[in-house]
């Protein structure tokens, strides 16, 4: 019988960096980008986290939209009677602001299309 328990690659399941503390002024970097975007071979969104978290930025999150729309103004949905493989997508990632700066030109390399954008973020709470 095969195995339920999700594949986890090398580099994903890697030795976790030490926990740091977070200043309660930060910033919200928000990246949307379609979850058939690609880099490399592998999803895009994906990428962007394992990256994210290779150069110790605080914290990442993946967001799966049920609907949206972009630029071109095609409609994206995950309606039952059509079912998008092209659904929104937005990361979130928080940290220090010189960190977000220092991770921008890694997203320009990645990113043929998209919207970025970054927000000042007040951080209540950081903890395990």
């Amino acid at each position: 019988m095969p195995s339920l328990t999700p594949k986890i690659s090398s580099q994903e399941n890697s030795s976790r960096p030490k926990a740091r503390n977070l200043p309660e002024e930060c910033s919200l970097l928000r990246i949307f980008l379609g979850e058939a975007d690609e880099y490399r071979h592998r999803p895009l969104y994906r990428a962007i986290v394992l990256r994210a978290r290779e150069l110790h930025l605080a914290g990442a999150t993946v967001l799966r939209g049920p609907m949206g729309f972009g630029r071109s103004n095609h409609l994206h949905n995950a309606n039952i009677l059509r079912l998008s493989l092209d659904l929104p997508i937005v990361v979130e990632i928080v940290d220090e602001r010189p960190k977000i700066d220092a991770f921008l030109p890694e997203l320009k390399k990645m990113m043929q299309g998209g919207l970025i954008t970054l927000e000042r973020a007040k951080v209540f709470r950081y903890s395990r």
